[in-house]
């Protein structure tokens, strides 16, 4: 039905292989709940062409709150939910799955159309397909219309950024894994902003959601964002792009308020009064962050495009609230490494190269980032000069 204009020809290759574990996830074992993964029809006029499928765990209480999970390229809703593990959270604390498919008829590797305009605007397309699945959600299974959510990966997480902004008053918060800020694509090409990255700023990134439903004034949803420091699929200057983005949304400024050292390898920065959390995960490639195992924090299957590095589920869902505890900005992290108080930390000023060269620092996208910390330092080159302070080994911080 829908006609894509560039599509990520290299991500096809990249995951080819979800393909195959997608269909086999279909013939996993029913848990011991009656509760199923179902397909739901009739939800709407489904201007997108969409499959709808929905969890709702064995005793869902009235007014529950629901979270939309988005698909990754080649994946389907079955694979995505078995192996996310949003269904352990979902029967632990009560509350309903939506999740969207896309095909083939659509798009080729049945990604979301997050590069496609009658697909990335109010009222149209894909995006008025899901508002409508969150709408007979809404309305069937009696949920609570302020806690509604949203999270996907690579194309869904790109398609969730499209939620984000074109439905501010459907959705209270969201995560955005591997994906891309709003309107990157048009009017970039898919390759640039996948491969490359498209640099704006901060204003002008947060004009292209504000555009997206022009005069809205109410709330803003929250924002996570997740982004391995080795994904060539959709690289990790996408991860700062999208930042900047939201933060402007939000009011906020570029500047964390916190940082914490998390499992994994993974760094947290807090923005604003936790209006925006930005978690890169150290060394991992393009997928999502999972953490197999029975522990509270741990879930999900590690397999293609599902990696074994932390449980970035759990961390969503106290993000969003659903445990019924308030969210804390670093919930089971370290606190920022600092130095001990009796030494002078150990400040350098050079040129970003320099510092990159002397491992104080790394470079993405053009771009250099503190070691560590993965503050933005400016471009990649000798005439840019930054100071750092090192806080603890490998830990490297802008200012001093």
């Amino acid at each position: 039905m829908h006609r894509s204009p560039f599509v990520l020809a290299r991500l096809a290759g990249a995951l080819a292989g979800a393909v195959v574990a997608a269909a086999a996830l279909v013939a996993v074992a029913v848990p011991a709940q009656a509760a199923t993964l179902t397909q739901v029809t009739g939800f709407g006029s489904n201007p997108g062409n969409l499959a709808m499928y929905a969890y709702r765990p064995d005793g869902l209480p009235a007014n529950a709150p629901a979270v939309v999970l988005l698909h990754g390229c080649t994946q389907n809703a079955a694979g995505y939910f078995a192996n996310s593990g949003w269904q352990k959270y979902a029967d632990q604390w009560k509350f309903a799955l939506i999740v969207p498919q896309q095909s083939s008829a659509n798009q080729p590797l049945s990604c979301f159309n997050w590069f496609v305009e009658g697909d990335i605007s109010r009222g149209q397309g894909e995006a008025l397909s899901i508002k409508q699945m969150v709408d007979h959600a809404k309305t069937n299974y009696g949920l609570d219309g302020n806690r509604i959510f949203v999270s996907g990966l690579s194309a869904g997480g790109a398609m969730t950024s499209v939620m984000l902004a074109t439905y501010p008053d459907v959705f209270a918060a969201g995560s955005v894994i591997a994906g891309l800020p709003y309107r990157c694509s048009p009017p970039a090409s898919t390759n640039t902003c996948q491969y490359t990255g498209v640099d704006k700023s901060p204003a002008a990134w947060g004009d292209l959601v504000r555009n997206a439903y022009s005069g809205y004034t109410g709330r803003r949803p929250r924002v996570a964002i997740w982004h391995g420091t080795s994904d060539t699929t959709v690289v990790p200057m996408n991860a700062t792009e999208s930042r900047d983005q939201w933060t402007n949304v939000l009011g906020v400024s570029q500047t964390p308020t916190s940082t914490a050292s998390l499992t994994g390898g993974t760094s947290l920065e807090v923005y604003g009064n936790d209006a925006v959390r930005l978690y890169r995960v150290s060394g991992m490639g393009h997928g999502t962050p999972v953490d197999p195992g029975s522990a509270a924090d741990q879930c999900g299957t590690a397999t293609s495009y599902f990696l074994d590095t932390i449980c970035s589920t759990y961390r969503d869902a106290l993000f969003f609230g659903l445990s019924g505890v308030t969210p804390t900005p670093t919930p089971t992290a370290s606190p920022t490494p600092t130095p001990t108080p009796t030494t002078a930390p150990t400040c350098v000023t050079a040129s970003n190269y320099a510092h990159v060269t002397a491992g104080r620092a790394y470079q993405s996208g053009g771009y250099a980032y503190a070691l560590g910390s993965n503050q933005r330092m400016g471009l990649y080159n000798t005439f840019n000069t930054s100071t750092l302070k090192q806080t603890a080994p490998s830990y490297w911080v802008i200012g001093c």
